[in-house]
């Protein structure tokens, strides 16, 4: 008797000693799969943290919006380059608005002009002498984005040049006046153009003003790309001018004064 008492208490009490509630092992199995803290909100809260002393720092030491007034040089490749004389300067008036330290919107319009002089009898209205000069008014507006190159670990001349990428979408507005031909009428049309190019911002104050320079290419459908109405037909003994078509590329460098706020 005594020994099944014996062997009674010998299988219980390990039971006992390892027997738990279901809390209780819900309990460690939830210790278990968090051990310390949520990973996830340490990271989000590391990010929201550094968000807001970058935003901190921008608020105090960014640019936020600027007027920029300047002026420069339009030129042209191609067919269109070879009969353009180009009348500098180009004008430009734009505005900045700064969403941080690398990155920019950037709005404004250009203004050039430009003149072709055309010698001797070409396909225009077929008239019975040379057309003469002709004056090409060109305005474009534009929107651009503007991303400034991280220069925190550059030279101390490089960090203040602010260089930076541009790219524009632009509308370019074209009117040909007719100078030596005045019952000729104006010829006026548009075209959907876009630039990218790079620039340098030198300061002259800090976060007061700055002087530009910017440098773009140009691809753009003017309304006369092909047109052949500069062709030359019988044309005079000795000249060279008239064109099959006025294609060609555009080439600008604006130099700029920037107010800055």
């Amino acid at each position: 008797m005594l020994k099944r008492i014996f062997l009674f208490l010998f299988l219980l009490v390990p039971v006992i000693a390892f027997s738990q509630s279901p809390e209780q092992i819900s309990e460690e199995l939830e210790d278990e799969l968090n051990p310390g803290s949520d990973i996830f909100s340490d990271f989000n809260e590391d990010l929201e943290a550094s968000q807001v002393l970058e935003d901190e720092r921008f608020y105090r030491y960014g640019r936020f919006f600027s007027v920029n007034l300047g002026g420069g040089f339009t030129t042209f490749t191609g067919n269109r380059g070879n009969a353009y004389d180009d009348n500098h300067p180009t004008f430009h008036l734009s505005t900045n608005y700064f969403m941080d330290f690398q990155q920019a919107i950037q709005i404004g319009v250009e203004y050039s002009k430009h003149t072709m002089l055309l010698d001797t009898k070409t396909n225009l209205y077929r008239t019975d002498q040379a057309v003469g000069a002709v004056q090409t008014d060109l305005t474009r507006v534009f929107i651009g984005y503007k991303y400034y190159i991280d220069t925190t670990d550059l030279g101390t001349a490089i960090t203040y040049s602010n260089p930076f990428f541009i790219g524009r979408l632009e509308y370019w507005y074209q009117t040909n006046k007719f100078i030596d031909q005045p019952t000729f009428d104006k010829q006026k049309g548009g075209g959907i153009g876009s630039g990218i190019g790079a620039g340098l911002e030198f300061p002259i104050e800090l976060k007061k003003s700055y002087v530009g320079v910017e440098f773009l290419y140009h691809v753009v459908n003017f309304f006369d790309k092909y047109t052949q109405d500069y062709r030359q037909v019988d044309g005079l003994a000795g000249s060279t001018y008239g064109y099959d078509d006025l294609t060609g590329n555009v080439l600008s460098v604006m130099f700029t004064y920037n107010f800055t706020w």
